[in-house]
């Protein structure tokens, strides 16, 4: 049915394939963390900024 580097090509797209669904999955949950980590930030800065300014 299959011979060896048939065998080899379809473990390797799979190896990619997994590879890539994971790296994914983690920029999806990640990046907004992120991001709404930063915007807390510059939040806290800006009121602190305010609160010296007065």
């Amino acid at each position: 049915m299959f011979d060896f580097n048939q065998y080899l090509g379809f473990l390797a797209f799979l190896t990619i394939l997994t590879i890539g669904f994971w790296l994914m999955i983690f920029l999806v949950s990640f990046i907004p963390y992120w991001i709404g980590g930063a915007l807390v930030e510059h939040f806290k800065l800006k009121k602190q900024k305010a609160s010296q300014d007065e």
